[in-house]
């Protein structure tokens, strides 16, 4: 990772949120979390979001502005508060979140502004949640259009999702991110047997709604990268590091490999885009919360100390 702005613009779409830990309240929401990490990986991305008239509403944009993320099109809302996740995390690292609805991000607004922004990016990026108000459904339907490249998040967090709304998004996209549980959720939704291999799962997924691209992420085992432009599938494992929570290891991940996919300066190979998307979630995963602070010296250090040989195969 070099300390370098790429020419390379995109937008996120979705919820911004104060996760509440046992250990306090940290910045959030799965799209948010992308935007962080693309910015601090050198492409300037836009976050598309809403939050209430509130304290909650201009303690995240004080701290988005910190952290260096844009502004420009955070919304506000004057009926509806800034929302709060409470989050739950087990003796085994696994997390439960309980989402408040409806909240200042189920109400994202469409103008000018906004498609413009989308129509000039490069990727728009955008996940299963934020549609689960028609408000903010109906403004993601239009910026769709807009889109150049279509990058999916399949975030199902119950009962926040239905599968007709997570078929729809899926025939839209170009590139979508999925975990292995969600993999089996859609495939099964398909007619999938269980009995079936994950390959073959992929298969029945792409096939059917058209998908060039798809990541399927598999915690501690890696992650896989399906492409039908190249005709491949490419599996990568994951570093052995310290769990601390694994609250946004998948949305850095995400973000790291768009900003190795989308490079407009070199063609990075599967390896390489995959190798630095397994070594952020890694920094991310011994970290507390979504967005650590880091630079290019912390996560060059952090590839060093984590070179293949330590890895899981």
């Amino acid at each position: 990772m070099k300390n370098e702005i790429l020419n390379i613009k995109g937008v996120c779409f979705g919820e911004v949120l104060w996760d509440n830990l046992p250990t306090g309240r940290k910045l959030g929401g799965a799209p948010l979390n992308v935007a962080y990490h693309l910015n601090k990986l050198g492409i300037h991305t836009d976050m598309l979001t809403r939050v209430g008239d509130d304290v909650d509403g201009e303690d995240i944009m004080a701290l988005c502005a910190k952290l260096a993320i844009p502004l420009t099109l955070f919304q506000k809302d004057n009926k509806f508060p800034t929302s709060t996740v409470e989050v739950h995390i087990d003796e085994n690292k696994d997390v439960r979140y309980e989402i408040v609805f409806p909240v200042a991000w189920d109400n994202i607004a469409l103008g000018e502004k906004e498609i413009e922004a989308v129509s000039k990016a490069d990727f728009f990026v955008f996940g299963s949640l934020s549609t689960r108000h028609h408000t903010s459904y109906q403004t993601l339907q239009t910026l769709i259009q807009e889109a150049n490249y279509k990058v999916l998040d399949v975030n199902l967090r119950a009962p926040h999702y239905t599968k007709d709304r997570i078929f729809e998004l899926l025939y839209y996209a170009d590139l979508v991110k999925m975990n292995e549980e969600e993999l089996s959720f859609v495939a099964t939704w398909l007619g999938v047997p269980d009995t079936y291999t994950d390959a073959q799962k992929t298969e029945a997924v792409m096939t059917t709604f058209g998908v060039n691209e798809l990541i399927v992420t598999y915690g501690a085992k890696g992650a896989i990268y399906h492409s039908w432009l190249g005709k491949f599938s490419y599996h990568f494992p994951a570093l052995k590091v310290e769990v601390r929570d694994t609250i946004g290891s998948g949305d850095s991940f995400l973000a790291a490999f768009l900003s190795q996919r989308c490079r407009q300066d070199k063609q990075a190979t599967p390896e390489e885009m995959l190798e630095f998307a397994a070594t952020l979630s890694a920094f991310v995963t011994q970290s507390t919360g979504a967005c650590p602070s880091y630079d290019a010296p912390t996560i060059n250090r952090f590839v060093w100390l984590n070179s293949l040989d330590n890895m899981n195969y």
